[in-house]
This record gives structure tokens, C-alpha cells and sequence, in this order.
């Protein structure tokens, strides 16, 4: 019996089966290099560049900061990254079928692994955009608050538990010994409420998008990023001439601790790339297209991220860095008030598409979950017109929405990073194990010196995560408790109904 149940768990699925199911599946091929591009750009140059650096650099409520060392902790992160980015461009290349890494684990390490590995990858991308709408909706703000002379007072003023969540509610009023019943209403005096309305809204919006086709939603995105990169572009030029070489000391106030730390927090914003894999399903030429965007998205944005992590510390010191909105407060603080409010309009804007395209990697990794059966038959469902997993979107758009309400920025961001270094060790191992198992599957994107690259990748993304369990308790705790739901489900609905429906 336990050797049965041993063998069950590492049931596999081969590269030509994972292939063979993609030719028959019902998702349109849209997607070309360039699509493929913007999608990594707008998930990676959004919510990291514009508030969880400011984060990296100064420290969280449970970590310490990088200071202006953060361009170290970025090219540290970059080279934890570039290791599994080669892995996914080989994979992708291979196998390009939607699911990311959930679809490449279960192609090497059996369905067990590849349920917990898509369900990790589910709370990078849902949870993850808990951090962009928190993000988005500190950029709006600080937006309204430009036009006040021109918008009416209870749009400027708007209550504070209809446009925040309950955990940062209390944590304001702890830090500024408010009265909590001051600022948002109590159920029974005992349940507190918060409608975060302009989440709500946004993720309505992003659903319905991408209902509709994702042609159209990297349409969206394509021109959201433009606007973005426009912003970031700005915001270096002109704070290059704002520098004070007085803010860059000391350099590394935390020494090696707040740079490593530092590498975890801005990790976050590498998963850009895996977003880029999810999507290899409904792409034209995958086998060449994919590697491509890949490495470009992790090469252009690293460089990007360095430039603003210099201008942004050389022009504010660091004990001054606003944590929500870092960029447009940085301009305001050199006299720049309308390039700051267009920043907060591009920012809003640029937000916007990461949160679209997190959302989209979130439902085709969980289609591609319950096309495997290890989810409910009804979530694969297809909408008649558009070709696009409707049902999976709408349930995404919920999830998000009720998840919103009481979950923080921080949290969600250091939650979502123990994910991805999760999802890149895995596909590291990955391809150390397709080249043993299938060797003669034609590879148009090989990595160099495999096995050590890929066991590279192994040992700096764990090493940078068990460095972190010390310091981040409340993320660490939660993380552990979603893999035992993930084990949950596996073992009281996944596992009978992957043996009843063969």
C-alpha cells in the first residue's frame, strides 16, 4: 500500500504527453516576441521600482535595510536570478505549454511536487498583487491629492477603511496612538470592516480585460508599460542632476545582513520572467520567442532597477525615503511637483498593467492545474466567444479581492518572495533532471555547463531564503501554512480524483 501510494505521488507526465495536450487545448495562439516582452517588463518594472525599494533600502517592520548598498543587493539578486532564468528559457523552449513551472515540475518531479509548486506560484501572483493594488493605491492618493483644488472634498478625503485594509488600519493607528474605532466602523463592536473600493474596482476592471481576450490585455499592458518606462526614464535624468554624493554615506549602514536582506526584499520583482513562461501556450513561435524575452526582461530591467536605486539615494537620505510612493515623493522633496504628479499618474497607470498581468499569470497556471484534474472540473471551463478560462478569472479576481481586505503591503511582498525562490529552485532541479530522464528531446535553447549553472541557481536562491527565515517570523509562518493547505488539498480531493477520472 505505501509503496503504491510512493509510487502515485511521483507520477509523471512526459514532455510529449505536456505537448500533445497543449496541441488539442482550446487557448488561442496570439503572442509574439514582443508581447511576450512587455508581459515581463510590466510584471517586473512596476511594484518593485516604485515602493517595495524603498522598503529594500530603508528596512520593513521585521527587517533592516540596504541603504544605498541597495545596487549591490540588486546585481546579488540579478545573479540568484540569472541562473534559474537560464533554466526557464531551456524548459520554456521545450516545453511550452501554460502552467510555468507547476507544468515543468510535474514533467520531472511527479504530480505531488507540481501541485505544491503551482500552489506557491498561486500565492506569488495572488498575493503578489495584494502588493501592487496597495502600491496602486497609495500612487492614487498621492494623484488626488495634486488636483484638490479642482475635485470635490469627499473624493480627496475619502474614508480612510474605504480605500485601505484592515491590518494597516491597525498598524497606523499603533504608530500614531489612534483610536482604531476612529477610523473604521466594528460589526457587534467586536469585527472590523474595510472595503478597500479602489482594489475593488481595479481587479473588476483587470477581469474583465482579461475575459475578453489576452491579445487585448497585453495591448493594454503594452501601452501602460510605454508610459511607465517613460516615468522611470524621467525620474533618472532629472534626478541626476539633483545628486548629493553626502546621501551615499555610510554605504552599507546594515554591512553584509542589510544587503542580503535587501537582495530578498527586491527579489519580488524578478518574477516578471515566470510571467513571461506562463503565457508559452498561446504563443506563436515559443521555442524562439520565449528565451528571448526571457533574458531580455531580466537584463534591461536589472540595469533600470541600478540606475533608480542611485538617483533615488542620492537625491533622498535614506531615513527619508517614503515607503509607498518613494519616486514621486523624491521629486516633490527637490522641488519637482508636476514631474512628481506625472509620476503618480504613470505610476497609477503602470500599476495598473502589473496587476493585469500578475492576474493573468495567476489563472493560466491554475487552468492548467485543473486541466490536470487537481482542481474542480467547472475551473476549466472556456468562455464560447473569447477562448479564455473565464471561470479561473473570475475566481482569481475574488480571491484577490477578498485577500485585499486585511492583507498588507510587506507582508504580501516577503510572503510572495518565499514563493518564487520556491518556483526557481524548482526549475533549476527541473532541468537537471529532463536532461537525465528525456536527452534526446530537441532543445533550441540549451544552458551552458549544465549540471553547475542550475545547481548555482539551487544554492543562491536557497541561500538567500533561509538567510531571511530569521528575520521575517509573520511572512515565514504563513508561507508554512499555505504549503500545508496546498498538502491539504492534494491529499482530501487531488489525489482520489486524479485516480478516479484515469
Amino acid at each position: 500500500m505505501f509503496k503504491k501510494i510512493t509510487s502515485n505521488l511521483l507520477t509523471r507526465k512526459t514532455a510529449n504527453e505536456l505537448l500533445e495536450r497543449a496541441r488539442s487545448g482550446s487557448l488561442k495562439k496570439t503572442l509574439n516576441a514582443f508581447d511576450l516582452f512587455v508581459i515581463g517588463i510590466g510584471a517586473v518594472v512596476g511594484t518593485g521600482i516604485l515602493t517595495i525599494i524603498g522598503t529594500a533600502i530603508q528596512g520593513g517592520p521585521e527587517s533592516i535595510g540596504a541603504g544605498p548598498a541597495i545596487v549591490v543587493s540588486m546585481v546579488l539578486a540579478a545573479i540568484a536570478c540569472v541562473f534559474s532564468a537560464l533554466c526557464y528559457s531551456e524548459i520554456a523552449s521545450v516545453i511550452p505549454v501554460s502552467g510555468s513551472v507547476y507544468t515543468y515540475t510535474y514533467a520531472t518531479l511527479g504530480e505531488f511536487s507540481a501541485l505544491l509548486v503551482g500552489w506557491v506560484l498561486m500565492l506569488n501572483y495572488v498575493i503578489g498583487n495584494i502588493t501592487v493594488s496597495n502600491a496602486w493605491c497609495g500612487y492614487l492618493t498621492q494623484l488626488l491629492k495634486g488636483f484638490s483644488k479642482y475635485l470635490p472634498d469627499f473624493i480627496i478625503n475619502f474614508p480612510l477603511w474605504l480605500r485601505s485594509d484592515v491590518r494597516s488600519i491597525y498598524n497606523m493607528c499603533s504608530k500614531y496612538g489612534l483610536d482604531v474605532h476612529d477610523k473604521m466602523p466594528f460589526i457587534l463592536d467586536k469585527i472590523p470592516v474595510a472595503l478597500n473600493l479602489p482594489v475593488i474596482c481595479l481587479t473588476l476592471f483587470s477581469t474583465l480585460i482579461l475575459i475578453k481576450g489576452i491579445k487585448e490585455s497585453t495591448r493594454f499592458a503594452a501601452i501602460m508599460v510605454c508610459l511607465n518606462l517613460l516615468m522611470i526614464i524621467s525620474f533618472i535624468v532629472v534626478g541626476a542632476f539633483h545628486l548629493d554624493c553626502h546621501n551615499w554615506v555610510p554605504f552599507a549602514p546594515n554591512g553584509i545582513k542589510g544587503i542580503i536582506m535587501g537582495a530578498f526584499i527586491i527579489f519580488f520583482a524578478y518574477i516578471g520572467f515566470d510571467a513571461v513562461s506562463t503565457a508559452a501556450e498561446e504563443t506563436k513561435n515559443p521555442q524562439k520567442d520565449l528565451p528571448i524575452a526571457i533574458l531580455g526582461t531580466l537584463t534591461f530591467c536589472t540595469v533600470l532597477y541600478i540606475l533608480v536605486a542611485l538617483v533615488l539615494t542620492g537625491i533622498v537620505p535614506i531615513g527619508h525615503i517614503n515607503i509607498q510612493a518613494p519616486i514621486a515623493a523624491a521629486l516633490n522633496s527637490i522641488g519637482q511637483d508636476r514631474l512628481a504628479g506625472f509620476i503618480s499618474l504613470a505610476a497609477v497607470c503602470a500599476l495598473a498593467s502589473v496587476f493585469l498581468i500578475c492576474q493573468l499569470a495567476a489563472t493560466r497556471i491554475l487552468y492548467a492545474m485543473s486541466r490536470d484534474r487537481f482542481l474542480p472540473r467547472v475551473m476549466r471551463a472556456i468562455h464560447k466567444k473569447y477562448r479564455t478560462p473565464h471561470v479561473m478569472t473570475w475566481t482569481v479576481g475574488a480571491v484577490i479581492i477578498f485577500c485585499s481586505l486585511f492583507m498588507d503591503l510587506n507582508i504580501s511582498a516577503e510572503l510572495c518572495n518565499y514563493g518564487t525562490f520556491t518556483a526557481f529552485i524548482a526549475i533549476c532541479i527541473a532541468v537537471i533532471i529532463l536532461r537525465k530522464t528525456e536527452p534526446n528531446l530537441k532543445r533550441p535553447f540549451k544552458v551552458p555547463f549544465v549540471p553547475l549553472f542550475p545547481i548555482l541557481g539551487i544554492i543562491s536562491c536557497a541561500g538567500l531564503m533561509l538567510y531571511s527565515l530569521r528575520d521575517l517570523a509573520t511572512s515565514a509562518y504563513m508561507f508554512i501554512a499555505w504549503v500545508i493547505i496546498g498538502i491539504s488539498i492534494y491529499a482530501f480531493f487531488s489525489y482520489k480524483n486524479l485516480r478516479k477520472e484515469r
